[in-house]
C-alpha cells in the first residue's frame, strides 16, 4: 500500500485529508509539527508527503530542506500547502519552495479534487523515481560482475605469459592492463638449442573479444601448429597468420605484431613486423648509447589476404637490449591534451638504459601525470 505522511498543525485540515486519501486506498500517516513529521518521514519512508508551509517552530520550508538531505527520501514527491492570496503564494516565495526541494504546491483552501489529481501525479513520477533506483541498482551490480569477470580474465591472459628467461639470453617484462581487458599477449622460447623465438601481439579495440583473439594466437604459436610454416621464418609466420586471421571472421578485428628470431650462435636476429611498432636495440659504446629501430610498413593481421612480409636482419652486438612494446607505452594522453610520441618514450628508454622496467614505468607515469593506463600497456627487454 502507497504510504503518504499529512504534517500540518490545523487538526482540521489533517482529519480533512487524512479520510478523503484513506478513502482513495492510501496508508495516511499524520503529523502536527515539522519535529514529528520528520521522525515519521525518517521511519515509514513514504512516497509522497503533503506539508503544511507556515507552522511554528520549523516551517515547511525546513522540513522539505531536511527530508530531501535525507539519500533514502531525496526521492519523495514533497506538496507544499500554501495560503491563498498571501504572500507564501507569490512567484519569489514559490522560487524559494522549489529550491528547498519542493515538487508541487497547493493553496489554501483546498480543492479536493485538485488534491486528488497532484497526488496521483506525484506519486506517478515518485515510482518512476523508484523504478530507477532499482535499475541503477541492478546496473550496479552488473557492473560490479563485470568488472570482477574482466579482472578474473586479465589474471588468466596474465598467468599464460612467459617467465623471465636467463642464461644465454635474459629477459625482463612488464605487462599493465588497462582498466579495460585489452589484447596484449607475448611469448618467448627456445625453437630449439640456438633459435630463440620473441613476439608481441596487439589486437585492435578492448574487451573478452579482444582478450580471446589474443589467447588464441598465443595458443597457436606457442604450440607452434599452424601448418606449413617454419617458425624461424618471420615472414613465413606473419603470412600464414594473415591467411588464418582475417578481419571478415574474426569480428572485424585485427591485429599488430612483431616476431622475430634470434640465433645465438650467429648472433644474428632474424625479424618482421606487422604494423606493431618498432622494436628498439640500444647498444652502449664508450662514448654513447647507439639507437637502432627495428620495424617495416608491413599493414597488420587481418586486413588483406594476399601479402607478403619483409623479414630483416641484423647483427646482435654482445651486451645490446632489445626492446618490444606495445603502443600502450606512449600513445597516452597528456594533462595538455597532447599525445605522446614513440619519440619521447624511445628517448626515456635512451635515458634509462640501466634503470629497471619498473623505473621506466614509474617514469612514464611520473612524465603523464598517470595512476591507470587507457590501454594495455606491454614492454619486453631482452639483454643478449
Amino acid at each position: 500500500m502507497v504510504k503518504i505522511v499529512i504534517i500540518d498543525d490545523d487538526p482540521i485540515v489533517r482529519t480533512v485529508l487524512k479520510r478523503t486519501l484513506e478513502n482513495q486506498g492510501y496508508q495516511v500517516t499524520i503529523a502536527s509539527n515539522g519535529e514529528e513529521g520528520i521522525r515519521y518521514a525518517k521511519e515509514i519512508q513514504p512516497a509522497l508527503i503533503i506539508c503544511d508551509w507556515m507552522m511554528s517552530c520549523i516551517d515547511g520550508l525546513e522540513v522539505c530542506r531536511r527530508i530531501k538531505a535525507e539519500p533514502e527520501l531525496s526521492t519523495t514527491f514533497f506538496i507544499l500547502l500554501t495560503a491563498k492570496g498571501a504572500q507564501r503564494g507569490e512567484e519569489e516565495d514559490r522560487v524559494r519552495g522549489l529550491d528547498a526541494g519542493a515538487d508541487e504546491f497547493i493553496s489554501k483552501p483546498i480543492e479536493m479534487n485538485e488534491l486528488k489529481a497532484r497526488v496521483r501525479a506525484g506519486l506517478r513520477l515518485n515510482q518512476l523515481h523508484e523504478d530507477l533506483k532499482g535499475q541503477k541498482q541492478t546496473l550496479e551490480v552488473l557492473n560490479k560482475n563485470l568488472r570482477e569477470e574482466l579482472a578474473e580474465a586479465a589474471d588468466y591472459v596474465q598467468s599464460l605469459l612467459p617467465s623471465p628467461l636467463t642464461g644465454k639470453v635474459n629477459t625482463d617484462t612488464l605487462f599493465i592492463p588497462s582498466a579495460q581487458l585489452g589484447g596484449d599477449c607475448f611469448d618467448y622460447y627456445w625453437i630449439d638449442d640456438d633459435n630463440l623465438v620473441i613476439y608481441l601481439l596487439d589486437v585492435s579495440g578492448h574487451g573478452v573479444g579482444s582478450a580471446l583473439l589474443s589467447v588464441s594466437v598465443l595458443n597457436l604459436l606457442r604450440s607452434q601448429s599452424l601448418l606449413n610454416t617454419d617458425f624461424r621464418k618471420p615472414g613465413e609466420v606473419l603470412k600464414t597468420l594473415n591467411q588464418n586471421f582475417q578481419m571478415s571472421a574474426h569480428g572485424d578485428k585485427y591485429f599488430t605484431i612483431w616476431y622475430g628470431v634470434y640465433n645465438y650462435s650467429t648472433r644474428q636476429l632474424i625479424y618482421a613486423s606487422a604494423g606493431h611498432p618498432s622494436g628498439v636495440l640500444l647498444h652502449q659504446t664508450s662514448n654513447q648509447v647507439e639507437v637502432k629501430r627495428l620495424g617495416s610498413l608491413d599493414l597488420p593481421i587481418g586486413f588483406l589476404l594476399d601479402i607478403n612480409f619483409e623479414e630483416m636482419k641484423i647483427d646482435i652486438v654482445q651486451n645490446s637490449s632489445l626492446y618490444i612494446f606495445s603502443d600502450g607505452a606512449y600513445e597516452i594522453l597528456q594533462p595538455d591534451g597532447q599525445l605522446w610520441s614513440i619519440d619521447a618514450f624511445i628517448d626515456l628508454l635512451l635515458k634509462s638504459y640501466q634503470d629497471s622496467l619498473d623505473d621506466i614505468l614509474d617514469k612514464i607515469k611520473w612524465i603523464n601525470s598517470l595512476t591507470n593506463f587507457d590501454d594495455d600497456l606491454s614492454l619486453l627487454r631482452i639483454k643478449f
